[in-house]
């Protein structure tokens, strides 16, 4: 999927309903992720959107060395839930704000770990220089995001926790297990694209 095809699809449509079915019972922290999507590399070989990832690093207390977007709870300083998400990507990725185009974003989720998570969707202009910061990210990667356009690659289980039955999402990519909050955004963001 191209850029000006991506627009048009996530502009012109209407979201449809989330997989997402974990709700909390108790008050919840805010938090940001930014949904980043990368122009194609052509000299790497690269056809099509790429979806931008981060592996988290082993040591955290909260998802260790789970796949997810780059982001983080707000922070008082914070004016925005974009705020957020840029100023978390910078920190953990050293993506730049000027880097970013945002165009949008998906529904709030809440987490397992007490948080109330906002994907924020944006462009990243490619060719990027990362800085990962070690305490916090593992590996930048990235997925052609029409690997996730394909339906046959997504994996539902249904879990149970305090008595309540709700979907754990899955969308395996070569070597990386994507799942959890991460998966979820992702396949709403394709349900609303489809």
């Amino acid at each position: 999927m191209t850029k000006d095809e991506f627009l048009l699809r996530f502009n012109l449509l209407q979201r449809g309903d989330s997989g997402h079915n974990y709700q909390h019972h108790k008050p919840l922290k805010n938090a940001a992720v930014l949904i980043g999507l990368v122009e194609p590399d052509h000299k790497a070989g690269q056809q099509g959107l790429q979806v931008l990832l981060t592996k988290r690093a082993s040591h955290l207390k909260h998802h260790p060395s789970q796949v997810s977007f780059p982001g983080g709870k707000v922070e008082p300083d914070d004016s925005s839930l974009v705020a957020t998400a840029i100023r978390e990507s910078e920190e953990e990725i050293g993506l730049q704000e000027s880097a970013i185009n945002v165009i949008g974003q998906l529904p709030a989720y809440q987490t397992i770990s007490g948080y109330q998570v906002t994907p924020i969707i944006a462009f990243i202009e490619k060719n990027q220089r990362f800085t990962i910061d070690k305490n916090e990210v593992a590996e930048i990667f990235q997925v052609p995001l029409q690997h996730f356009l394909q339906t046959d690659e997504h994996h539902i289980i249904v879990a149970s926790r305090n008595g309540k039955q709700h979907n754990v999402h899955f969308l395996p990519y070569k070597h990386y297990n994507i799942w959890g909050a991460t998966a979820v955004m992702l396949k709403d963001l394709v349900n609303h694209l489809s």
